[in-house]
């Protein structure tokens, strides 16, 4: 059975921060060099760290287990006044096409509300595709990169965003 909570205690944030990991490892070895050192600059502190900001009031993170395995993790943090940012989706490889994802995008946008952010945003590199239609299937919607973000990674990085009200 498919449980997905916060994870608050300390054997829970080592978990989810082995989860972290490996998903980013996982990003580093299919993408390329500048978009791995710019998405996971100060991943070192804070993996260190958690909860960081990922602590509420502003932050969540959320662990998912099924029959009481680590199989997948969602983050949150605040962006701005009202904004949260979604981070650090990850199922594990052996656990895809479950229908993991798609719970934990949904328990994340319930913590969200709960939270009061009345949007949210996102980024991710454009060769995850599973990844977007998941979060397009939950109400998220494409949108311009932001101002100042590097030319460089523009071809590399799809924002997303949602109105939470």
């Amino acid at each position: 059975m498919l449980a997905i909570a916060y994870a608050t205690t300390p054997e829970q944030i080592d978990v989810t921060r082995d989860l972290i990991r490996e998903y980013t490892d996982s990003v580093c070895a299919m993408a390329d060099d500048r978009f791995s050192a710019a998405a996971f600059a100060g991943l070192d502190h804070e993996l260190a760290n958690l909860p960081g900001a990922y602590a509420p009031p502003d932050g969540r993170m959320l662990l998912a287990e099924l029959d009481g395995n680590p199989v997948g993790c969602i983050a949150l943090r605040r962006f701005d006044a009202t904004t949260g940012e979604v981070k650090r989706l990850y199922v594990r490889p052996g656990h895809r096409g479950q229908h993991v994802g798609e719970r934990l995008v949904a328990a994340l946008l319930t913590a969200a509300r709960e939270a009061g952010y009345q949007r949210l945003v996102l980024d991710s590199h454009t060769m995850m595709t599973h990844a977007h239609a998941l979060y397009r299937a939950a109400g998220f919607r494409d949108m311009a990169p932001p101002h100042g973000f590097p030319d460089e990674l523009r071809s590399v990085v799809l924002f997303m965003q949602m109105d939470l009200r």
